[in-house]
């Protein structure tokens, strides 16, 4: 059992709440028991397992059959060391440190279905977070985010996915250019969320793959997507009401796709 906050395993674990730590070392950490359960069960790459004794509920001993099934190590720490590494006030008893993904545009496998969801330049973490949930939910697979996005493996963000981000393709920093370039080599018709455009529910959406193109929260896409051959689309609004969270923006979007096309 880990009991000082001195030991190695736990500075390092400290270490990967800031960014900066976790792109070097390319990982990153789940809290929560339901988060580390959903981990394993979408088969993400788990480096190890660390769960305090004081807070085993129920769901630890096939949590710990499934550890063992898949010979992913785990150790036991006590309350001390479980608040110092993680991220929350009130820890669960469970987190893992997990090997971030590094997603390329060959695992995306186009087909008449498919939805490209594009996530330019979305700054704050819960959006991003639910927005994930909400893409995996609406039966998106593949999800590319911009530079200037915030960091996929914030602690809130994470959070916000509920797990999702681990049955997504992500490619991360892409950017717009090398993002239309893609859609055009691959026939992907581009629709982009703007105040300007025409109302959703009136528009046909073109028949074949899709991408969604959503905007930074304030200043909506930028100008890469703004000036490039899309067709944009906006969500009508009563009341004087003049715009809605990028979350629920994304979601209304999505299922309507997924209304016109009935594929779920």
């Amino acid at each position: 059992m880990l009991e000082s906050l001195q030991n190695e395993q736990v500075k390092y674990v400290v270490s990967l709440q800031r960014r900066k730590a976790r792109e070097e070392a390319q990982l990153f950490v789940v809290e929560g028991w339901r988060f580390v359960e959903e981990a394993v069960r979408r088969n993400a790459l788990l480096k190890k397992v660390y769960v305090c004794q004081e807070h085993e509920p129920l769901e630890w001993q096939p949590l710990q059959k499934m550890l063992h099934e898949r010979s992913i190590p785990f150790e036991e720490v006590n309350e001390r060391v479980l608040r110092k590494m993680s991220s929350t006030e009130e820890p669960q008893g469970i987190l893992a440190v997990v090997r971030q993904t590094n997603n390329s545009w060959s695992e995306i496998q186009i087909d008449r279905h498919s939805v490209l969801l594009i996530l330019d330049g979305i700054q704050d973490p819960g959006n991003l977070g639910t927005i994930l949930r909400t893409a995996l939910a609406s039966g998106v697979r593949y999800v590319c985010l911009t530079p200037g996005t915030v960091d996929l493996y914030n602690p809130k963000v994470l959070r916000s996915t509920m797990g999702a981000l681990f049955s997504l393709v992500l490619l991360l920093g892409k950017q717009p250019e090398d993002i239309l370039d893609f859609c055009r080599e691959r026939g992907l018709s581009v629709l982009m969320g703007d105040i300007q455009g025409g109302s959703v529910y009136r528009t046909v959406l073109p028949e074949g793959p899709l991408a969604l193109v959503v905007g930074n929260e304030g200043k909506g896409p930028s100008p890469s997507f703004r000036s490039a051959d899309v067709q944009c689309v906006t969500i009508p609004m009563a009341n004087d009401v003049e715009s809605l969270n990028v979350a629920i923006a994304t979601g209304i979007l999505l299922y309507e796709i997924v209304r016109q096309r009935d594929f779920l």
